[in-house]
């Protein structure tokens, strides 16, 4: 079995390993189930302060995001939803020697 580690920080599951790059929790950004007016208010002014103080911090996670969608394609299906098939790409045209072509798959 395979271990993450950032830093000295074990990434035990996804969301730890996403949190230990952006290096905040990822409820201060996505917001959690049932938070009332005033806890959105407040999580959202925390939000503000962190990019301000980091205003690299939207490129870093813009980046690791599309690593990981990048990295495992199955993350943007809907939940419910068939797995999106996968597409192998074309491979170059060869010729079969009457003069046609043939595009492999």
């Amino acid at each position: 079995m395979m271990k993450f580690y950032v830093g000295r920080y074990e990434a035990v599951t996804d969301t730890d390993l996403i949190e230990l790059a952006l290096g905040t929790p990822i409820d201060l950004w996505l917001g959690q189930e049932g938070e009332s007016a005033e806890e959105r208010a407040a999580r959202r002014d925390a939000g503000r302060d962190i990019i301000a103080d980091d205003p690299d911090l939207y490129d870093r996670a813009l980046r690791v995001a599309a690593g990981i969608l990048n990295d495992h394609p199955h993350l943007t299906a809907l939940p419910g939803t068939a797995p999106q098939a996968t597409v192998a790409p074309l491979r170059a045209r060869q010729s079969v020697g009457n003069g046609t072509t043939e595009v492999a798959a």
